[in-house]
């Protein structure tokens, strides 16, 4: 047995891991104690990486050796990564021959690490020499970057996470952080609970658990950040809340800004907002009288059409009441993805060079050019995301790399991203995983590592720089991001006739110490970082030459990066959203994150476990517009943008508003899906949203979205599921997924057995298919569906009605004197759905059942009953078990949660479930008795 430390790969909040392996496999994972960002905490995502590595999920999702297509649609044949990479680079000489360097693009990843993101930013800029590389870092954090540089001068969160320890007031907006910064919110928990005077707010369109812990919850409309900004600012002026002394020793442009929110009235901004101006004076009270403010945010304000105006507006009222380089005071911008912010410090996006040099200053080329060693940078800008895949849906670009992220689900506008895809002439698609949708259009397809097998360094939302360590060898053949890069470039440069030899790097390590000398005299100078120094401990940049340790805050001298030291206030006049809700659009559709899962779910979706929180595809809307449209709970529904449709069943809300809807970015086509009736297939929410973007940033506005919902006729339906081998489950959820553009309207997602973490019961996964259409589908197509579910034996109960196209498929396994449901079909009728899951999943014996199984709309038994949704993934304890431990406890809120906590252990582990179970506790509480006059 081995230990390894090192970095969790999903958020921002950097948290460091120890990773158990035996062998070439990972056996376990904790949380590191000894790292600054967690002290050994995980949420539930990783504390279940180690399942997410096992062998049965290696052999079945990964991409373990090169593989080309010869022609489109067909099926990919291996190939060595001599012939691979010469083949690469084959296509690649000719599209820059024939159509100039421009013609090429890289698409990176917020996941890669430091030195991949490196590599790939000097190939693009320094050896091909076109701008053309961005990631899907502009899809989450570009707004922030542009609001930072616009206010303080550089791209640099000035606070850190032990801020919140000194925080009096907390801001936190456009942000779920207890589902999407999890670890980070237990810290929020634990600093309330030392300091209950310090006061929190929460502003969001959503209701979302974030709130829960809010002393004041503003539920704004969609895109009116700028608006409640300006408007507490004006705020802030009548009541003198300003400090004039700060911002006339260390700020510009106060004066232009002052005449911008001279308009911005609470009766305004109330009105625009949709909050009382009540509440609105408390939050501006609150923000500015505070001894110390500290704002997190993040795709709220990130993803949208004025993302660096929402920004900047929000840096303003930190610098008007001097909130900002004090402990507990600041701005800051809550990173989406692991290495978001290392991709931004190297360069490696289109307006970008190494150490946050801008590629529009010419200075800043040359430095870049004589630290590499080649004659000049490109000065044309490069094609940002949306750009670059409109571009080769133009046939301007014509050749693609694809490297650690799936366009084909995050992209918004995927009818543009997809023909994009398949108009490019080559594409290669550089991945870890086999089964993500981007992969169905690759050219080549090169295998590469993933966590627990990579090494280099990857940098969190407060600065810091972590090492990531591989405990295991790589399977099959595949390589490090870097390596791969490497080899690529050294062979380009010779097919180019290049004599630079640009790329000597043999080590990530070599790496690395070339992008360090890029740093030096820069404002993330970390020339006095090295590996040996981050064996020790996770670093904060800026760590200059001869220093010991990095800088926590910035700013503390109130001098700025800016020409004269100063920071700059923003004007920031309010724009509506791209897409105003109107006749024909009438719902304003927002996206966001779920508790369990990440990103596209390539990671996270194969585990059944992670899928109890959230277990299907749905739509949100507020019960009072689904009872305006006759529309129930569970009933699918058209939803329609003016880019694309999808059809998803619905789920009455009251955390969204009236005429809001939400659904989760992770459903992708690979999740969601079906056809028109013109054939034409969905392809999971990106289907709906829009690629408008922000003029500055360029980042999207992945947020908000004007659609229409209208009930869909589909009168026939279908639900399978079954439980299969670990080995074949993820193989069969792939043959599935196959088969759901057969139908108008289809899900298909595992499940799992809720067994408690580290505890000795064997992990169990399954399979639900479910899917709607106009009249019955032809027999073979429900066979096939049958025979992948292993529901096609002798052991399997059967009934069918052609006429009426009823079809009814059960198979029961006996184990001792039970026998339990292993698998189902329900045809034509699913009424009886839910009791018939309930024996399947909670694995009740149904040996008495056998004739209402096969009845359509069978009443439920009286003694089945579900157990509803996990709400603790930790140990899959369930809604119902939470229930009737609470009808039987008494007390205050804080002693039924501690008993609740007690007895079943929720929210013991990783604490991601505190949220919902406090409101569990409070919605359970006894009716007050009025006490007699």
């Amino acid at each position: 047995m081995k230990e390894t430390r090192s970095t969790c790969p999903y958020c921002g909040v950097g948290c460091g891991v120890i990773i158990e392996s035996d062998g070439a496999q990972i056996t376990g994972v904790r949380g590191d104690p000894e790292h600054p960002a967690n002290f050994g905490r995980l949420c539930t995502k990783g504390s279940t990486l180690h399942l997410t590595a096992s062998a049965a999920v290696t052999m079945q999702t990964r991409l373990l050796r090169p593989m080309q297509r010869a022609t489109r649609g067909s099926a990919p044949e291996p190939i060595s990564w001599d012939g691979a990479l010469d083949l690469a680079v084959e296509k690649f000489a000719q599209v820059i021959r024939d159509h100039g360097p421009d013609a090429v693009g890289f698409y990176v990843s917020g996941q890669l690490l430091t030195e991949d993101y490196y590599v790939f930013n000097k190939l693009a800029k320094g050896l091909i020499g076109t701008n053309n590389i961005d990631t899907n870092s502009r899809l989450c954090m570009s707004s922030a970057v542009a609001g930072y540089k616009k206010t303080l001068g550089a791209d640099a969160p000035p606070a850190c996470y032990d801020d919140l320890k000194h925080a009096q007031c907390l801001f936190i907006v456009g942000s779920n952080t207890a589902w999407a910064h999890p670890i980070l919110f237990r810290r929020i928990e634990d600093a309330k609970a030392a300091n209950p005077t310090m006061k929190i707010i929460v502003a969001d369109p959503r209701r979302t658990d974030t709130a829960e812990i809010a002393d004041l919850f503003l539920p704004i409309q969609p895109g009116t950040d700028v608006m409640l900004f300006n408007g507490m600012l004006h705020l802030m002026l009548w009541e003198g809340w300003t400090d004039a002394r700060y911002i006339a020793e260390h700020t510009n442009g106060f004066d232009a800004l002052k005449a911008t929110v001279r308009d911005c009235t609470p009766d305004r901004v109330a009105q625009v907002c949709g909050i009382s101006k009540e509440n609105l004076l408390e939050a501006t009270r609150l923000f500015a009288t505070s001894p110390a403010t500290l704002s997190l945010y993040c795709q709220g304000l990130n993803q949208s059409s004025s993302g660096t105006l929402k920004n900047a507006a929000l840096i303003n009222l930190h610098l008007a009441t001097a909130q900002i380089g004090k402990p507990g005071a600041g701005p800051f911008s809550l990173t989406g993805q692991p290495n978001a912010m290392g991709g931004r410090e190297v360069g490696g996006l289109a307006n970008l060079l190494s150490a946050h040099r801008d590629l529009a200053n010419p200075q800043h080329r040359a430095e870049v050019a004589a630290l590499w060693g080649v004659a000049d940078v490109p000065e044309k800008p490069g094609k940002t995301a949306v750009e670059m895949f409109q571009a080769a849906a133009d046939g301007e670009i014509r050749a693609l790399w694809i490297a650690c992220t799936n366009p084909a689900q995050s992209m918004p506008d995927q009818a543009t991203v997809r023909r994009a895809l398949e108009r490019c002439e080559f594409v290669v698609v550089q991945e870890a995983f086999s089964t993500t949708a981007t992969c169905a259009f690759a050219d080549l397809l090169l295998p590469a590592t993933t966590w627990g097998e990579k090494d280099g360094t990857v940098t969190n939302s407060e600065r810091r720089i972590s090492r990531v360590r591989p405990a295991v060898p790589a399977p099959g053949d595949a390589r490090n991001d870097w390596a791969i890069g490497v080899d690529f470039a050294q062979r380009l440069e010779e097919r180019l006739g290049r004599a630079q030899a640009l790329f000597p790097y043999d080590t990530p390590e070599s790496v690395w110490n070339e992008h360090r000398t890029s740093t030096q005299g820069r404002d993330l100078d970390i020339t006095g970082m090295s590996y040996a120094m981050l064996e020790a401990a996770p670093q904060q940049w800026p760590l200059r030459q001869g220093e010991t340790t990095g800088r926590a805050r910035l700013y503390e001298d109130g001098i700025f990066p800016t020409p004269d030291g100063r920071a700059r206030f923003a004007d920031t006049p309010y724009k509506p959203v791209a897409e105003a809700r109107e006749a024909r659009y009438p719902f304003s559709l927002n996206t966001g994150r779920l508790r369990d899962q990440w990103h596209g779910m390539s990671r996270t979706g194969t585990l059944g476990r992670l899928f109890g929180h959230a277990a299907e595809p749905t739509l949100q809307m507020h019960p009072q517009d689904m009872a305006r449209r006759q529309i129930t709970e569970g009933d699918l529904v058209h939803v329609t943008s003016r880019r694309g449709s999808i059809v998803v069943p619905v789920a009455g809300s009251t955390e969204v508003g009236l005429s809001q809807a939400f659904i989760a970015m992770h459903w992708g086509g690979e999740y969601l899906s079906g056809s028109s009736s013109t054939g034409t297939p969905l392809a999971g929410v990106n289907a709906l949203t829009t690629s408008s973007y922000c003029p500055d940033s360029k980042q999207p506005e992945l947020k908000h979205a004007a659609v229409k919902i209208l009930k869909a006729e589909l009168p026939w339906s279908l639900l399978a599921a079954a439980w299969l081998p670990q080995e074949a489950a993820l193989d069969v959820t792939a043959a599935l997924r196959d088969l759901m553009r057969s139908f108008p309207f289809a899900s298909c997602v595992p499940f799992g057995s809720g067994a408690a973490l580290g505890g000795n019961a064997q992990e169990r996964t399954g399979v639900l298919f479910r899917a709607a259409a106009y009249e019955a589908p032809p027999d073979a197509l429900l066979a096939q569906i049958e025979s992948l579910l292993a529901l096609s034996g002798a052991d399997t109960l059967r009934y069918a009605d052609v006429r009426r196209g009823q079809r009814r498929a059960v198979r029961l396994v006996r184990s001792g004197a039970d026998a339990y449901l292993e698998g189902f079909l329900l045809g034509g009728d699913t009424r009886a759905e839910a009791w018939i899951k309930a024996l399947l999943q909670d694995r009740l014996p149904a040996q008495s059942y056998g004739r209402q199984l096969l009845r359509p709309g069978a009443a439920a038994p009286g003694n089945v009953a579900s157990k509803g949704k996990i709400i603790c993934s930790c140990f899959g304890v369930t809604e119902a078990a939470i229930a009737g431990q609470l009808a039987s406890s008494g007390g205050s809120e804080e002693a039924r949660l501690a008993a609740l906590q007690g007895s079943l252990k929720c929210g013991t582990n990783c604490g991601s479930c505190v949220p919902e179970l406090k409101r569990m506790v409070r919605a359970s509480a006894p009716p007050a008795v009025a006490v007699p006059s």
